[in-house]
């Protein structure tokens, strides 16, 4: 078959089971919240594939020696967000409406039983789990269902933790994930390209206790994260964050600055340079003769402009070797306009014994074609409780499990 159906093929099905969706887009401003309590009681039936399905395009997937990629699902239609239930469970997120369970029940490292949670949300993009109940963020709003995995089948009507987030759609998905201090961790986005708000929750990510009480930022000057970890060991919590667009009216300048970042907050209250300063030292041309580069946090390693670095992780499984214990692992979502595309990859960076960033490489490639036509999008990674490193992407509706 010629290598351009190849491409197309795929595509083709994603559009028809989903609609589009090929890239980063605003959710639409008409979009009304619906409340908590208008959650369908009637949850559609579990979805069970007649057989374990092969993907042949992840064949053009190249990995390290040693290493193999497989489909852990691909009933997941715009999956984003993941979280890992106390029984396996593997919840994910969405830009649309729907938020999914997958389950192996059987431990062939495919998710037959996929559940949907809800279907009636407002991006519920954000997804943690914590004590048994699932955590969903929404733009405005983070909801609970608890109990969750013992009622996959028939979830339960969610509680509001707090519904007084920010309602821009511009930056408003979100990923949450509950820190090791039990706090719950909410990034609010700037709502623009590049602008100033005074509320000082814009440009950060806040921290609440588990009931919605005690909102506070905990680190500002950050122009959008949708990925972030905490070190297994000493506990510092590490993101990513995305640069902005259009620096210059240079075509040439746009493709490369300012870079996209991975950031180290070692204490609540540093701030990290968003809107007058990019990476290291970029100034940027509205606002940075306002205030100068050094008066902010640097970031740990300047990512490559616009791969748009979105999940990490610390690898803390088992079943790498033991050379990749503590690797963060990066999934890149890849550039929107860039004239020579770049991301649509995992990449992995290692710390040196001090704990800063001491190099960055290519893990997983080959969702972007040499043409410059993508056929994936990697959104998020997550440890499996095996050590398999999962991987989602929104373009193909899939998970997949990459191993050893």
């Amino acid at each position: 078959m010629p290598r351009i159906f190849k491409v197309l093929i795929p595509c083709l099905c994603v559009f028809l089971s989903f609609g589009c969706g090929c890239g980063e887009r605003t959710a639409p401003d008409e979009r009304v919240e619906v409340p908590a309590e208008s959650v369908p009681e009637e949850t559609p039936a579990e979805r069970m594939p007649a057989e374990t399905p092969v993907d042949p395009m992840l064949s053009g997937i190249s990995l390290p020696e040693g290493f193999s990629i497989s489909l852990y699902s691909n009933e997941v239609p715009g999956a984003r967000s993941l979280a890992l239930g106390t029984d396996g469970t593997l919840f994910v997120g969405t830009r649309s409406k729907t938020v999914y369970a997958l389950s192996d029940t059987d431990g062939d490292n495919y998710a037959e039983t996929v559940n949907i949670i809800a279907d009636n949300l407002n991006t519920p993009n954000g997804v943690a789990f914590r004590n048994g109940d699932l955590y969903v963020a929404e733009v405005s709003r983070i909801l609970r269902y608890g109990g969750i995995e013992s009622r996959l089948s028939s979830p339960p009507a969610p509680a509001v933790v707090i519904d007084t987030l920010p309602r821009d759609t511009h930056h408003g998905w979100k990923f949450i994930r509950f820190g090791p201090d039990d706090k719950l961790y909410v990034p609010v986005g700037a709502p623009c390209n590049v602008c100033k708000r005074n509320d000082e929750r814009y440009a950060a990510i806040l921290r609440l206790n588990p009931d919605g009480t005690n909102l506070e930022v905990f680190a500002r000057g950050v122009r959008n994260t949708v990925g972030f970890d905490w070190h297994p060991e000493s506990g510092v919590l590490w993101f990513t964050d995305n640069g902005r667009d259009n620096i210059s009216r240079d075509q040439r300048i746009n493709d490369n600055s300012p870079p996209d970042e991975l950031n180290r907050a070692g204490e609540a209250g540093l701030h990290f340079g968003f809107p007058y300063c990019h990476g290291v030292d970029v100034r940027d041309p509205q606002f940075g003769s306002e205030r100068g580069c050094d008066e902010f946090t640097p970031p740990q390693w300047e990512l490559p402009a616009h791969v748009a670095a979105l999940g990490m992780r610390f690898y803390t499984g088992s079943m790498f070797p033991a050379s990749w214990k503590n690797v963060i692992f990066i999934a890149e979502h890849g550039s929107w306009n860039r004239s020579v595309p770049i991301g649509y990859r995992v990449t992995s960076v290692r710390l040196d014994e001090s704990g800063n960033a001491a190099s960055y490489d290519v893990f997983a490639r080959g969702w972007l074609e040499s043409d410059g036509t993508a056929w994936g999008r990697p959104v998020d990674v997550l440890v499996a409780p095996d050590g398999a490193l999962l991987v989602s992407d929104d373009l193909r509706g899939a998970v997949y499990r990459i191993s050893r």
